[in-house]
């Protein structure tokens, strides 16, 4: 089995404020660029020939300026990498731009639903997903995968992956906490590691 390294992107100014980004389209802030360095910087003490790797990103410009970023570290032309919409963030629907607490506030019965179980919710709205669905599409791409693999994607993709191949409960999985300077390391035993 091929190894993945699986790369959350960097921070957006939505990250810091908390905000429920989905597949809205956010760029990286400062703290998120460097973040972005510091994985690329690991990669290159990591492998051996980066060249030799597959690169796919998720299409939203956070996961694209990242991968660009870490390839750039690793002396790579920034451009040389796929983009993949089944590692796109969980859509958040009308959610998306909000904050938990404001969501709390304008509907607070149909938060108390989708914090008792996170993982089947559907977020309200056009192209809004659960965390299932999400595993879905994400797993069908992960299954597909036949190259050690440098990705760049989200939080969301990690928990269904993590879900699948640690056997979480999928409201555990829903809420695990995902670093943006940590890389998820899935072996060719799929076993996981953070570096």
């Amino acid at each position: 089995m091929p190894v993945i390294y699986l790369i959350r992107h960097g921070q957006t100014d939505w990250n810091a404020t908390e905000r429920l980004q989905g597949q809205a389209d956010t760029p990286l802030n400062d703290k998120g660029r460097a973040q972005a360095k510091r994985n690329g910087a690991v990669l290159r003490g990591l492998l051996g020939n980066p060249s030799a790797f597959d690169y796919v990103s998720s299409p939203l410009l956070r996961t694209r300026h990242t991968m660009e970023i870490v390839r750039g570290q690793l002396g790579l032309p920034p451009d040389g990498y796929k983009t993949d919409p089944r590692v796109m963030e969980i859509n958040f629907g009308r959610w998306q731009g909000s904050t938990w607490d404001e969501l709390r506030a304008q509907d607070a019965a149909v938060m108390e639903a989708r914090f008792a179980d996170p993982w089947n919710t559907v977020a309200p709205g056009e192209g809004g997903e659960s965390f299932a669905m999400v595993q879905a599409r994400a797993l069908q791409w992960f299954d597909g995968v036949s190259r050690d693999s440098i990705v760049v994607t989200h939080g969301g993709i990690h928990r269904v992956i993590c879900a699948k191949l640690q056997n979480l409960p999928g409201n555990e999985a829903a809420q695990m906490k995902v670093r943006q300077d940590r890389i998820l390391v899935i072996d060719a035993e799929r076993k996981v590691s953070w570096v």
